[in-house]
């Protein structure tokens, strides 16, 4: 079978780019916590790229990509012939027109789709943070891919039971961010409220590293949805056209919510804005008209900029808004596809209302936010309150008061010390050896 060498070249940059979302998303969120906890969020991310990775190689793609034979366990879970990616490097797989002109080797579509696994497992770690152990983190992400994410992506992206009754999910609408979404919601309920929560303020504290971190996402995010194409066609550039209009309506639209509501919009705001459109045109962006990708991001702006004031209400404390953001704004995209759906390659039977489809894929399509909701919250659940069982899941309130950098990386993001201090490496981290003086003088100790 013949490799298409253009079709190749554009899956590895965009595969690229989606491994840059997720330093982006720690600069995202490292910016929106505490100065006393930003290294330790921007390390859950870089944690997640370790763990995943590892995974995905001993057997993730298998599970998720591969057919176990059986007609109703591959329902569920894929097969094991891949362990290891035996075999996968001499693969080539089909593209999605089926016409031999745009198949890629298998390895790259493989590596594709790991830098969504470790996203999806990054984006859970806004829902808790300053608060959680780095060890029982990096236990649960070890969990949560392997019984949630990769089960996950068999159903809707493989050939699981989701895919095979019809539900659209272009680029992860579902598989990615209302999957992300509930197990934030239920880690959130599972560690309990940060100390202080809601009466004391906590904001961002640094807002550039907020906005380096969406523009990282936002341009990464042309690889994770048009490289879903995986070709290079009309609707790869339908993707990507898409996904710029969303995101600069939404954001614009969570900012005029902003202004209209509190009489001033935020930096803050045009970020989660530009998050909010970038995860629910996901879903959505090669199978809507840009007209519609328009109505989407401005319908996405604006709920969410009230989705997240939820947490408020009902009492549980989501961090950095991963559940009104990802969530919401998920379910969003994938409900859409019920209305909006219209090319270029979707039989009849699977367009939305608007374009002659019936009720059932609208009901197909708000299926899947609901099982996939549902399963991964109580996964998520379930894990979580085994961690805080067994190895504890949440710091201790003195070190949660004195900072999670300090106590759980004896590491600090800010020097400081006064000018010109030149601190040493051992300095910084709080292990340096008392130093030798003139024996008229005491022994003195490094500050």
């Amino acid at each position: 079978m013949k490799i298409d060498t253009g079709a190749t070249a554009w899956m590895l940059a965009a595969a690229a780019l989606v491994l840059l979302m997720t330093p982006g998303l720690a600069f995202f969120y490292g910016g929106m916590t505490r100065a006393k906890s930003v290294l330790n969020m921007m390390m859950m991310s870089f944690g997640a790229i370790i763990s995943v990775t590892i995974l995905w190689v001993l057997f993730g793609h298998s599970i998720a990509f591969t057919d176990n034979g059986s007609s109703f366990v591959n329902k569920f879970i894929g097969g094991f012939d891949a362990v290891g990616l035996k075999g996968v490097a001499t693969q080539v797989s089909e593209g999605l027109l089926k016409d031999q002109s745009d198949n890629i080797p298998t390895m790259v579509f493989s590596m594709f789709q790991l830098t969504f696994a470790i996203i999806t497992v990054a984006l859970i770690s806004g829902a808790i943070a300053d608060r959680a152990k780095f060890g029982a983190w990096m236990t649960f992400t070890v969990a949560w891919a392997t019984l949630v994410y990769f089960p996950v992506a068999h159903w809707v992206w493989g050939t699981g039971w989701l895919n095979k009754l019809g539900i659209e999910d272009f680029a992860g609408g579902t598989v990615v961010h209302v999957n992300a979404g509930a197990a934030g919601l239920a880690l959130a309920f599972v560690l309990g409220k940060r100390r202080g929560w809601p009466k004391e303020p906590m904001r961002p504290h640094n807002l550039p590293f907020v906005l380096l971190g969406v523009g990282l996402l936002w341009f990464g995010w042309f690889g994770f949805n048009a490289g879903s194409e995986l070709a290079v066609d009309g609707t790869t550039g339908l993707a990507f056209m898409n996904t710029q209009i969303a995101t600069a309506v939404a954001a614009g639209a969570w900012a005029l919510v902003e202004k209209l509501r509190d009489g001033h919009a935020t930096t803050l705001g045009v970020a989660s804005g530009a998050v909010a459109g970038l995860v629910a045109i996901t879903p959505a962006c090669g199978f809507v008209d840009p007209w519609a990708a328009i109505v989407l991001g401005a319908i996405a702006g604006v709920v969410c900029a009230y989705a997240i004031g939820l947490k408020y209400k009902l009492g549980y404390d989501d961090s950095l808004d991963v559940v009104g953001v990802h969530l919401v704004g998920g379910a969003i995209g994938a409900l859409s596809l019920g209305f909006l759906a219209a090319y270029p390659f979707l039989p009849s039977q699977h367009k939305g209302l608007f374009y002659g489809g019936g009720a059932h894929q609208l009901g197909l399509q708000a299926l899947g936010p609901v099982v996939i909701g549902l399963y991964s919250f109580v996964m998520a659940w379930v894990i979580g309150k085994i961690i805080d069982m067994t190895i504890g899941f949440r710091i201790s309130a003195d070190d949660e008061a004195a900072g999670i950098d300090v106590t759980a990386h004896a590491e600090t993001a800010y020097d400081l010390a006064p000018a010109g201090g030149g601190a040493s490496r051992a300095a910084v981290t709080g292990t340096a050896a008392p130093r030798a003086v003139s024996p008229d003088k005491k022994v003195e100790a490094d500050a």
